[in-house]
C-alpha cells in the first residue's frame, strides 16, 4: 500500500465530511419568509448552549487537602467528564504549590482562593504550566490514585508547576472493580480521556492556579506515543464523537468554546504510527537478520522482505524534508532493497552524530553497564515505585494476562565491562569488521552503514510483524480490539501483502492460509462508535495530523516538542521517531523540536546527560521563558509602532 499524505485523511473517513461540508449552501436568493406577528412583550433569546450543563465538573474550592511538609494543596478523585466509561479510571488528582493559594481551614479541608502576585521558581499563579504524566509503557491504563504521597512531586512543585495526575483507560476494556460493569477501552479512548482532562482544566481555569493553555504531556514507550497523539491532534473534529460519548466539557460557564490543544509534548522511545511500525521494524532491523522467522525458506522471511520494501513506498509518500528543505526519500540499490537515498543518509547521520557526541563526552576508563529496559514511573500514584522493571499490574480483566512486548530481551545485553581507552571501546564494537570510526580531533564519528550498526547494537529480537503479532497476542493487538473481539489485526500494509502474495508465501515453510481472511476481517471490525480498525489506527497516529494536507484534518499541533530515543534497543524502530521529528519540524505551527538519539541507551528515559525528569522540567522552563520573551518583544514592537504613529501624526 502506497500511503500518501492525503491518504491519512481518507483513512480517517473525514475527507469531505467536515461540519462545513454539512452546512446548507445557498446558490440563489431564497424567498423572504413572511414576518411573524409582532408581540408587545419582548421574548428573551435562548442561550446557544446550556451554561449549567457542566456544573458538576466545577471544582469545590472548599475541599482542598493540605500537606504541610510538602507545602502542597491537593484534591484526589475528581471526575473530569459527565459520562465516564469507567469511574475507576476517568478521574484525576491535582497537586498545587502552596504559595499559589490563600487558604482558610474548615474542618478537615481548606477553602482556597488564588494568591495574587505569588511566585514559585520561574512562574506566577497565572503563568505556571501544567504537567500531565502518562505512565503507559505498553498502552496500559493509568488509575487515578485514592491516596496521597509527596514522593517524586517535589521537583515539579518546587519548580512552580501545577501537577495533574489523570487516570485513563488502557489498551483494552475491562470491568469496574466496584460494580463489575464492563467498560470499553483501547484506541482511541486513552487519547479521548486525556482530551477530556484538558477541557476540564480549562473549564475550571478561573479558580485554578496556572495557565490552562500551557499544558505539557509526557511519557515513555506507549505513553510517549499517546503524548505524541495528544500533542498532534488538538481540537481534531474526528474525536468529537468520542468526547461527546464521554460527556467532555465543550464550553465554560460563560458559553465560550473549550479546546483540547496543548502547549508541548515530551517523549522517550515513543511507540507511534503503529500502522507502519511492522514495516519500519523490518526495514530498520529485520531485513538484516537471518534467523528464526527470518531464516531462508520460511514464509515470514518473504513477508519480512516485502514489508521492508513497503516501508520504502510509505516513506516516499510522506513527503519528508530535512531542515534545509532537502526532500528525503528512499532509493533502491543494486540488490533491490531500499538501502539508499537521502532518507537513508539522514538516518545514518542521526546515528553517527549520536555516536560522535557519546565518544566526545565520555571519559575513559569507561564502565559500560547493561542497557536494561527499565520503566521509571512519573510521580503521582503512591502505588507505583519510582523505578521498576515492569509496568504496573493491570486491573482490567483483559489486560491481566501478559501481552508480549517486541524485543523484551533487548539489545546488547552485556555484563558490566570496563574499557580503559576509547580505542578499546570502538574496537569492541567493530569486532573483526571496521564499521565505526572516530576522529577525536574533530569529535566526529562515521558509520559505513546501517547493516553493521543494526547487527551489533540493534539486532531484531522480535519476530516478523513485531507489533501486529500473527497470532494476535501482542499488546498492540489488544489496543485495536473491540468490545466483541479483545485482540485484532490492525496492520493494513501487512494485510495487503498477505492478500496479494499468499500464493507465493504458500510455497514456503509454515504458511497459514487462515491469515488472509483473518486480516481482511479484522480491519473492518468496528468499535462502539462504528469506527473501523483502520480508522482507529489513523486516529491515534500523530502523523495523521502533522503531515496531512487536506483541510478536513483541522487539528492544532502543539508548538513545542522533545523527542529522545535510545539507540541500543529494538523495541522501537528509530526511523519512526525520526519521521515524527522531521514531520513536526516542517509543520507551520511548530516552533521547535528537540530530537536526540542517545548512543548506549536502551529502552527507557534515554538522556545524553543528567536526569530525565530534571531535563524535562528545564525544557518546559526554557519553552515558557522563550514564549514570555517573544511576547515582550512583540509588545515592545507594538508600543514602538504606536509611538511612531503619534510622532507622524
Amino acid at each position: 500500500m502506497n500511503l500518501t499524505r492525503r491518504s491519512f485523511a481518507t483513512l480517517l473517513g473525514i475527507g469531505g465530511t467536515s461540519l462545513a461540508a454539512c452546512r446548507r449552501q445557498r446558490t440563489e436568493k431564497e424567498p423572504e419568509a413572511e414576518e411573524p406577528e409582532t408581540s408587545t412583550e419582548e421574548t428573551p433569546a435562548e442561550p446557544e448552549v446550556d451554561l449549567e450543563e457542566f456544573e458538576s465538573l466545577a471544582i469545590d474550592m472548599e475541599a482542598w487537602n493540605y500537606d504541610e511538609f510538602g507545602d502542597c494543596y491537593y484534591q484526589l478523585g475528581l471526575p473530569y467528564c459527565l459520562h465516564p466509561g469507567s469511574e475507576q479510571y476517568e478521574s484525576l488528582c491535582i497537586f498545587v504549590p502552596g504559595a499559589y493559594f490563600t487558604a482558610e481551614k474548615h474542618g478537615s479541608t481548606w477553602a482556597c482562593t488564588l494568591a495574587e502576585q505569588a511566585k514559585v521558581g520561574a512562574y506566577t499563579t497565572e503563568t505556571a504550566p501544567i504537567a500531565l504524566p502518562i505512565n503507559a509503557l505498553t498502552f496500559g491504563s493509568q488509575e487515578c490514585p485514592t491516596t496521597y504521597s509527596h514522593e517524586g512531586l517535589a521537583r515539579y512543585l518546587n519548580a512552580g508547576m501545577v501537577f495533574v495526575y489523570a487516570g485513563f483507560r488502557g489498551r483494552s476494556g475491562g470491568y469496574e472493580s466496584t460494580t463489575q460493569e464492563y467498560f470499553s477501552g483501547g484506541a482511541p479512548w486513552t487519547v479521548a480521556d486525556l482530551k477530556a482532562v484538558i477541557r476540564f482544566l480549562r473549564y475550571n481555569a478561573g479558580v485554578l492556579p496556572g495557565n490552562a493553555n500551557a499544558a505539557f504531556v509526557f511519557g515513555q514507550g506507549g505513553g510517549g506515543g499517546i503524548a505524541a497523539t495528544v500533542g498532534a491532534s488538538g481540537n481534531a473534529a474526528a474525536y468529537d464523537p468520542y468526547l461527546e460519548e464521554l460527556g467532555a466539557a465543550t464550553h465554560d460557564l460563560e458559553g465560550n468554546t473549550l479546546t483540547d490543544d496543548i502547549r508541548g509534548a515530551a517523549m522517550w522511545c515513543p511507540l507511534s504510527s503503529l500502522g507502519a511500525a511492522d514495516a519500519a521494524y523490518e526495514w530498520m532491523m529485520g531485513q538484516y537478520a537471518s534467523e528464526g522467522s527470518r531464516a531462508e525458506g520460511e514464509w515470514t522471511k518473504l513477508l519480512s522482505d516485502d514489508l521492508a520494501a513497503a516501508y520504502g513506498d510509505y516513506v516516499n509518500g510522506l513527503g519528508l524534508v530535512d531542515g534545509d528543505e532537502t526532500a528525503l526519500s528512499l532509493d533502491q540499490i543494486d540488490d533491490g532493497t531500499y538501502g539508499g537515498g537521502t532518507y537513508y543518509d539522514k538516518l545514518l547521520d542521526v546515528v553517527s552524530e549520536a555516536a560522535g557526541d557519546f565518544l566526545s563526552r565520555t571519559e575513559f576508563p569507561y564502565t559500560e553497564l547493561p542497557a536494561l529496559d527499565e520503566t521509571r514511573y512519573f510521580p503521582g500514584d503512591p502505588s507505583l515505585k519510582p523505578l521498576a522493571t515492569s509496568e504496573v499490574a493491570e486491573t482490567q480483566a483483559s489486560e491481566s494476562e501478559e501481552a508480549p512486548v517486541p524485543a523484551t530481551k533487548g539489545v546488547r545485553r552485556v555484563e558490566a565491562t570496563v574499557y580503559e581507552t576509547l580505542e578499546s571501546y570502538v574496537a569492541s564494537l567493530n569486532g573483526g569488521n571496521r564499521w565505526l570510526t572516530y576522529n577525536a580531533s574533530r569529535g566526529v564519528a562515521d558509520l559505513t552503514g546501517l547493516w553493521d550498526f543494526a547487527a551489533v547494537c540493534r539486532s531484531a529480537t522480535a519476530d516478523v510483524c513485531a507489533y501486529d503479532l500473527l497470532d494476535r497476542s501482542g499488546f498492540a493487538n489488544q489496543l485495536f480490539g473491540t468490545d466483541k473481539e479483545t485482540t485484532l489485526h490492525f496492520d493494513e500494509l501487512a494485510a495487503g501483502l498477505i492478500e496479494r502474495n499468499h500464493e507465493r508465501y504458500a510455497e514456503a515453510d509454515n504458511w497459514n492460509e487462515e491469515l488472509v481472511a483473518a486480516y481482511r476481517g479484522d480491519l473492518v471490525e468496528t468499535d462502539m462508535l462504528d469506527k473501523t480498525v483502520t480508522e482507529r489506527v489513523a486516529l491515534v497516529d500523530p502523523l495523521t495530523y502533522v503531515v496531512a494536507t487536506d483541510d478536513a484534518v483541522d487539528a492544532a499541533v502543539a508548538p513545542h516538542w522533545r523527542i529522545n530515543t535510545g539507540l541500543f534497543q529494538a523495541e522501537t524502530t528509530l526511523s519512526g521517531e525520526m519521521n515524527l521529528a522531521l514531520a513536526l519540524q516542517a509543520h507551520k505551527d511548530v516552533d521547535d523540536v528537540a530530537f536526540e538519539a542517545v548512543w548506549g541507551a536502551g529502552y527507557g528515559l534515554a538522556e545524553r546527560a543528567g536526569d530525565a525528569e530534571d531535563n524535562l522540567i528545564a525544557w518546559i522552563e526554557s519553552v515558557m521563558s522563550e514564549e514570555s520573551d517573544s511576547r515582550d518583544d512583540k509588545g515592545k514592537e507594538k508600543a514602538s509602532e504606536e509611538d511612531d504613529g503619534k510622532e507622524n501624526s
